[in-house]
């Protein structure tokens, strides 16, 4: 029996829903927002369930494909089916091995920490995967693991959102939370029965700025669409 450290919540629901327990829910805390939660079934989505901009992200993936944060594998298992060559890795034990179990090919590992003998022609990074990157200053470093994952002209599809709107329409508690360095760095903690994570930081990171970081670091950044609350699909191009 698969057992849980207890700082997996994200792969102890995967298990409990897989297993029966279809409102199983994890509770998500943030520093700039309200109390919110992740259902089993969000994380089990099938491709008509998917937000519009997912589904684009999946159509432009070709070739060899990384799938970063992969979870229960719905990006996957979707490119699985269409006979296309995909990997996953996450941070989750509980994920990595309902991912194995199923048959895809899946690594437990940091994006930062991974190491490939090859390159990717696509790497993903849904649900606003770029959140791992924490606080903004980590983009140095997150355009040179992509650029040594990447194949010359390989893509990194991404999802973000801009939280500008954050300063129209929250109150002055959570005005005060905002980080000095850049508005869409945010502190998050997830809880799931006995399964808790210490908190930790994600990066929401609004469309001109991450360009700009890709021309420095000799991306090219292309805008792909908007979604329907201030998220956004591109990609990086590596040159």
């Amino acid at each position: 029996m698969l057992k849980f450290n207890g700082k997996d919540p994200i792969g102890k629901l995967i298990w409990d829903y897989q297993q029966g327990e279809k409102d199983a829910r994890i509770e998500v805390y943030a520093n700039l927002s309200d109390p919110d939660y992740i259902t089993g079934k969000h994380l089990f989505r099938n491709y008509k369930e998917m937000p519009k901009l997912e589904q684009k992200a999946l159509e432009l993936a070709e070739g060899k494909i990384l799938d970063v944060g992969a979870a229960s594998g719905c990006h996957s298992i979707n490119l699985h089916s269409k006979g296309k060559d995909v990997e996953c890795i996450d941070i989750s034990p509980g994920a990595v091995a309902w991912l194995q179990h199923f048959g895809l090919k899946a690594q437990q590992t940091d994006f930062f920490d991974f190491t490939y003998p090859g390159q990717f022609d696509s790497i993903l990074m849904l649900m606003n995967g770029i959140g791992i990157c924490g606080e903004i200053y980590e983009l140095g470093r997150f355009f040179l693991k992509a650029d040594e994952l990447l194949k010359p002209g390989g893509q990194l599809i991404f999802d973000s959102s801009d939280l500008q709107y954050i300063f129209h329409e929250t109150n002055e508690k959570i005005l005060e939370a905002l980080s000095p360095h850049y508005y869409g760095e945010v502190i998050y903690q997830m809880e799931y029965k006995d399964q808790r994570t210490r908190p930790f930081p994600w990066l929401f990171i609004d469309y001109q700025t991450m360009k700009e970081w890709a021309e420095a670091y000799g991306f090219k950044c292309e805008f792909i669409a908007n979604g329907e609350h201030f998220d956004y699909l591109a990609r990086l191009v590596k040159k």
